[in-house]
């Protein structure tokens, strides 16, 4: 305990943030005791602003200052190409390699059956309406690199499968530079070269399987396919289950 109640409650409220501790409150109280009284109040006021104007992009789910966000407004952007990725965070991270000028779609989650979200809960059907409704020509698939990810982007390819000329694709995953290959897993050392999918052809060929298994080799696909399975099983159950 320190030897002011406001201190303390101070280094509370910072260290209630996500990844920081109490000494890291404390260090950030301690600097903001330093600053001049505008500054502080400048600080505070940014917050406030932030937490009461900030709004959510009516096209993409972006967070944005106005109905729609920067990247949706740019008329520079390519608006046949869109990203689909799981948070914003995830759009902050692919804007920074400054190698994408498409445009995005969040989908705030991915199928997580064991967290209780299902395709309801996540911006799907918005998705689909912004295909059938924009010039949009191409989807990237930029989710996380795990049997929820994959279930999220099959459950989607299959929600397009109408589309006849829409090439869906995925970002590639493999080897991280500065990674030694003997210490990265078997699963990533069997993966092909991403292969994009026309779900309208693949669906009317019986291929629509195939064309999926082959972003990852044939080891990988039937593991994938089998862990997909085994959460839609779980997502049933848990569904009935519900009152």
């Amino acid at each position: 305990m320190n030897s002011s109640r406001l201190l303390d409650k101070a280094v509370d409220q910072f260290a209630s943030l996500p990844g920081v501790g109490r000494k890291t409150a404390l260090k950030f109280v301690l600097h903001l005791l330093k600053k001049d009284v505008q500054e502080v109040d400048d600080f505070l006021k940014s917050i406030g602003d932030l937490k009461k104007n900030i709004k959510e992009c009516r096209r993409c789910h972006n967070i944005s200052d106005g109905e729609i966000c920067e990247i949706c407004s740019d008329p520079k952007r390519d608006n046949t190409t869109l990203c689909v990725v799981e948070n914003i965070k995830d759009i902050l991270s692919i804007e920074a390699t400054s190698q994408y000028n498409g445009l995005y779609h969040v989908l705030g989650g991915i199928i997580s059956p064991m967290d209780g979200i299902g395709p309801a809960d996540l911006h799907i059907t918005s998705l689909v309406e912004r295909v059938e409704q924009e010039p949009i020509r191409e989807i990237i698939f930029a989710l996380s690199a795990t049997i929820e990810g994959d279930t999220t982007g099959y459950y989607i390819f299959k929600k397009m499968k109408n589309k006849e000329d829409l090439v869906i694709s995925t970002i590639a995953k493999g080897i991280s530079i500065g990674n030694d290959l003997e210490y990265t897993d078997e699963l990533t050392r069997t993966m092909k070269p991403e292969t994009p999918m026309h779900p309208a052809r693949a669906e009317q060929s019986g291929q629509g399987r195939e064309h999926l298994l082959s972003l990852k080799g044939l080891l990988a696909g039937i593991l994938i396919l089998l862990a997909i399975l085994l959460v839609l099983m779980v997502w049933t159950m848990v569904s009935h289950r519900l009152p």
